[in-house]
């Protein structure tokens, strides 16, 4: 449930971010070239002015593959006068989606040709001893404020994500704020996000109303009818990313040539474009989604990693055997093989999400019928209420 205050979201999150700034000496904005990053950054800007706390600390770890209007953002704001740059451009490595052969870009490889020349302002070597993206805003601050409490702000919206929802609105993260994620409890280091509750909207009419500068891209986006959901600015290869390629030749075929001289698999995926590489309809020489979802299994997978893909379906089917609907969960496990997902970040997603989770929660016992809402029962029976739970156990 939603609950509204008699505040509108702007000043609300110049208080949220006025009120982080008096609680911790160190705090640093977090961005990605985004339209979410983009109000942060700014909002945070805003506040340190107010406070004298200039310079604003901004960090930004670039993946290499980034949009050409990406960096041009991310350059906008690093080379303000108002702002102490953490600009990270050293070896890390990230999942690509696009090859079963080339699982990895190694981003800023010594002997490889790269997207671009790293900037002069850029720090280059990684000295945090972690070369995966995701656990590198965990340590980063153990090394750079080991001693130190520290606050991260990001740009993150609960809008895009159900799970998001709950996950910043249900516990207590830093004394009564929920908007926030611990990093490292005992250091006192932690990430906020105080536009958690915008909507795409709210972002749009800030950036209008004050005329900041943002990426370019949203506007080519815009002009082609892409969904706002699909209007993504990060990296270009993985997982949750494939999507970007499908635009990147035709609005930056200069930065698609480099990704692909970079990278396998990404010019394959670039001219299939998403109605050929997701697939939306069942291939007619096959009964139903699962027998679909097992032939890919077996014919596509790498056999490295097919076992592991094998374990994951068996544990989901065993799941999902009551459910009225299992063709969703089918589709859901083919996309992930489909972009080689063999971590399951994109599976994860999807199996996180309320109407799947709430639905696992119900026959696990856990839920009664009472508490799932009506919109989440129509995929489960009433009378199969318990019944994996003794099936499993």
């Amino acid at each position: 449930m939603k609950i509204y205050k008699n505040i509108n979201v702007f000043d609300e999150a110049l208080n949220r971010i006025e009120r982080i700034y008096n609680e911790f000496e160190n705090v640093v904005v977090s961005v990605s070239g985004g339209k979410d990053s983009t109000v942060i950054f700014n909002l945070a800007l805003m506040v340190a002015k107010k406070l004298n706390r200039l310079p604003v600390r901004v960090m930004f770890v670039d993946q290499e593959a980034e949009w050409e209007a990406t960096i041009d953002q991310i350059k906008r704001i690093m080379y303000r006068e108002e702002v102490k740059p953490y600009w990270y451009q050293m070896p890390i490595k990230l999942f690509n989606a696009t090859s079963v052969t080339e699982h990895w870009l190694y981003c800023w490889e010594e002997g490889k040709e790269w997207m671009r020349e790293k900037d002069e302002i850029a720090i280059k070597e990684n000295i945090y001893g972690e070369e995966r993206f995701a656990k590198l805003f965990i340590k980063i601050p153990e090394v750079e404020y080991s001693n130190e409490p520290v606050a991260y702000l990001t740009g993150m919206r609960v809008e895009e994500s159900p799970t998001r929802f709950l996950g910043l609105t249900q516990s207590v993260t830093y004394k009564d704020i929920t908007w926030g994620k611990t990093l490292n409890k005992d250091k006192k280091h932690y990430t906020f996000h105080p536009i958690y509750d915008w909507s795409y909207s709210d972002v749009w009419k800030a950036i209008f109303d004050n005329k900041w500068e943002y990426n370019e891209i949203y506007n080519k986006y815009y002009m082609d009818g892409v969904p706002f959901s699909k209007m993504r600015i990060s990296n270009l290869h993985h997982e949750k990313a494939v999507h970007s390629l499908f635009y990147l030749q035709r609005y930056e075929p200069h930065t698609y040539e480099k990704l692909v001289k970079r990278l396998s698999g990404i010019d394959m995926a670039g001219k299939f474009g998403g109605d050929q590489y997701f697939v939306r309809d069942l291939p007619f020489m096959f009964n139903d989604w699962k027998e679909y979802r097992d032939y890919l299994t077996e014919n596509l997978l790498p056999e490295e990693y097919r076992e592991s893909f094998k374990q994951k379906f068996a544990e989901i089917d065993e799941k999902i055997q009551y459910f009225i609907n299992k063709d969703d969960t089918y589709k859901a496990e083919i996309q992930s093989i489909l972009t080689n997902d063999w971590e399951f970040v994109k599976l994860g997603d999807y199996l996180k999400r309320p109407e799947t989770a709430c639905c696992f929660k119900f026959l696990e016992g856990k839920y009664t019928w009472e508490s799932i809402l009506p919109k989440y029962r129509k995929n489960v029976r009433r009378e199969d209420f318990g019944k994996l739970q003794k099936t499993t156990s």
